[in-house]
């Protein structure tokens, strides 16, 4: 553990997870030709990538039992095979069902691979680098949404269709030989866990939903993860092109720093999460509300909006992909070992189910504005877009109103068992008591 070899297998796995999410975004900067393509309205275009967050979603909790079941490899690796199959697909596709199915093969590959990546993490390390590198497994896996935004997309503007998704489905078999090569679930002669016999996977399921803290990880997903995967995946290149009127290449800067901001932003998040297991809740809360006021700024704008408020906006969605992470880390805390595949699922499960949701309701809703004349015969009109947008308000609400409940039943089980979470100023005083001591002792003044 914490060898060479665990870097390497930690390496081939975020390489699958990059991957995977390459896999998944693709789809999202090719939402203007897709319309083109497959003669879409946005409602119909919206169904592709909800069905695929839908399988995606719907696999999470079967995966996780399998995880703890069979172990990380097989898993990553047929996560692979799938996505492949997915892209080939896509990339022959001509009718809207053929381009449907691929992209549920993309999604039931995608939902094989994140948390088979993290399962790796206690089998090959050990002690405080474990928060961190969950934060770098989220982040660097998020460079899959550049290699989306840029070289993909380079592709699909210069060659065409068909040779831009058959790239993207080539990545996905350099991945699975990858992953057959050098990833193992354990190091040699590790003790391999238990696996629940069959008839305890229930039992183990239930009791993981039935932990606080694992439902407070499910909500802390749900909340901050969706408004940047909404944007990414799907409306987020449409509204900037079509809507705010910015060029193609500005968009895809936008989406490069969207991965940048995260990269910056994970590291130190994690690190502060290992100093302050018992203020998680409030940085999410916090995260939430920062991103809630960056939307309300953009869409209250008269006019298309300024570039800074653009960057702004897109800095602020992108530190939740950082803050959705500590959900896992709540995952980790409340459970053992034996289901946290199980847990970890269930965590997982929350952004996604908000994800479709959101981007279902904003391509209905554009559809009903566009059908009205309220757009004026254009579909992504500036306007159409500010109403569709604003619902991410509702269910970003309904996950904070989670986050509050599930914060609430385990302060009061802290408390109950004479452990009450310390007040929030005692506990900044003891932080400048420890970088002091650090600098210069205790008794520096």
């Amino acid at each position: 553990m914490n060898g060479t070899r665990a870097w390497i297998v930690w390496g081939v796995g975020v390489f699958a997870y990059l991957v995977a999410v390459t896999q998944r975004t693709s789809f999202g900067v090719a939402g203007i030709e897709a319309t083109e393509r497959f003669s879409a309205t946005a409602s119909v275009l919206s169904i592709f990538t909800v069905v695929q967050l839908l399988v995606y979603a719907g696999l999470q909790i079967p995966v996780g039992v399998l995880v703890d079941r069979f172990g990380p490899r097989l898993l990553i690796a047929g996560g692979a095979a799938l996505m492949f199959a997915g892209q080939f697909q896509l990339a022959t596709a001509e009718s809207v069902g053929a381009g449907i199915l691929g992209r549920s093969l993309v999604g039931a590959g995608d939902a094989l691979t994140f948390i088979s990546v993290l399962r790796l993490l206690p089998a090959w390390f050990s002690g405080r680098k474990i928060p961190v590198l969950t934060q770098y497994t989220g982040i660097v896996g998020q460079l899959g949404q550049i290699v989306s935004a840029i070289p993909f997309a380079f592709v699909l503007h210069r060659f065409g269709w068909s040779p831009a998704f058959l790239s993207a489905a080539s990545l996905s078999l350099l991945s699975l030989v990858l992953v057959l090569a050098c990833v193992r679930n354990r190091p040699h002669g590790g003790e391999a866990p238990v696996p629940l016999p069959l008839r305890q996977t229930g039992t183990s399921l239930a009791e993981a939903f039935a932990q606080p803290g694992t439902r407070l990880g499910m909500w802390t997903h749900y909340t901050v993860q969706f408004p940047g995967t909404v944007f990414v995946m799907m409306w987020g290149f449409p509204y900037l092109v079509s809507a705010e009127g910015v060029s193609s290449a500005v968009a895809s800067g936008l989406m490069t720093y969207f991965v940048v901001v995260g990269i910056i932003c994970g590291p130190w998040m994690g690190s502060w999460v290992g100093r302050h297991p018992l203020r998680r809740s409030t940085m999410v809360l916090l995260i939430a509300a920062a991103m809630a006021a960056g939307w309300a700024a953009v869409l209250l704008y008269p006019g298309p909006a300024p570039l800074w408020l653009l960057v702004l906006l897109v800095t602020l969605l992108a530190v939740g992909g950082p803050g959705s992470m500590i959900g896992f880390d709540f995952a980790r805390t409340y459970n053992p070992s034996s289901r946290l595949g199980t847990a970890t699922g269930i965590v997982n499960i929350g952004g996604f189910i908000a994800s479709l949701v959101s981007m279902y309701l904003i391509g209905v809703v554009l559809d009903v504005l566009n059908n009205s004349g309220f757009s004026g015969g254009n579909l992504y009109a500036l306007g159409s877009f500010r109403i569709a947008l604003s619902v991410q308000f509702a269910v970003m609400a309904v996950g904070v109103v989670g986050i509050l409940r599930t914060r609430g039943q385990i302060r009061a089980r802290l408390a109950d068992e004479g452990s009450p979470l310390p007040p929030l100023r005692a506990a900044l005083a003891r932080e400048r008591q420890r970088r002091r001591e650090e600098r210069g002792g205790p008794g520096t003044p």
